[in-house]
């Protein structure tokens, strides 16, 4: 691997201190926006969302526990597949341990798929996860939150799917979606976020973007969940698949 230029160390560390400047920039801007996202407004859910989990059937309520605040990584996992997306493999991975931080500051963090809990459970097993996961098939919760679509649908090319029509490849779509408690006792919807908006909470994401190679330019490809060389996390493998 060869350097794209050689410099000095004085010439290095003003690059640097240039780059600090616009990083600090950055973050100002990020903390600007989240203010904005956690002043966005609630939806009150009207339907009784049910899932299947390990305990027996449990209401969109009860997956909130004792805390006011509510996480669902919507994780894609047809009926039909034999095992769990790759990408969302990944981000479960990233998120596999922080749900006990995540109690400390009144959240709860629950994993939904549209696939059977025998499914769910065994894949679990393989992959070594602890995490809450529940099942919502037979529900209209991934439908409801557009990450679940009909072959129909995708015929059609009529999926609704990150606040936008488009074609999809796929039957099941990743996402994620927060929850919270309202003083009335009833559950209110607060935000969602799809496709790249999952970016921010792939932490190995933010290592290799501080690497030389970085992405090597995926992000720069619109390929979505593409085997084509170069499309969005067209090198994602399950964690134990990487020797394949």
């Amino acid at each position: 691997m060869k350097p794209t230029h050689s410099v000095s160390r004085e010439e290095w560390l003003k690059a640097r201190k240039d780059l600090l400047a616009e990083e600090k920039a950055f973050t100002r801007a990020r903390d600007a926006l989240s203010a904005k996202r956690r002043a966005m407004p609630w939806v009150r859910l009207e339907k009784d969302y049910r899932f299947q989990s390990p305990d027996g059937e449990e209401t969109l309520l009860d997956l909130f526990g004792d805390k006011e605040q509510l996480i669902v990584y919507h994780f894609m996992f047809g009926p039909d597949w034999e095992e769990g997306c790759p990408s969302c493999s990944l981000m479960a991975d990233n998120y596999a341990r922080i749900d006990v931080h995540l109690a400390r500051m009144d959240i709860a963090f629950v994993t939904v798929a549209n696939t059977s809990l025998a499914k769910i459970d065994a894949y679990k097993k393989r992959m070594g996860w602890d995490f809450k996961w529940v099942s919502s098939l037979g529900a209209d919760f991934n439908q409801d939150f557009h990450v679940s679509f009909s072959q129909e649908e995708i015929d059609a090319g009529a999926v609704h799917y990150n606040y936008a029509d488009a074609a999809f490849p796929s039957t099941e779509a990743p996402g994620l979606s927060v929850f919270a408690k309202g003083d009335d006792g009833a559950v209110y919807h607060a935000y969602s976020t799809y496709a790249r908006g999952l970016d921010m909470m792939l932490g190995v994401y933010h290592y290799i973007d501080l690497t030389p190679k970085g992405r090597f330019g995926e992000e720069e490809n619109g390929i979505m969940y593409g085997e084509e060389e170069n499309g969005i996390m067209y090198w994602v493998k399950r964690r134990d698949q990487y020797g394949d």
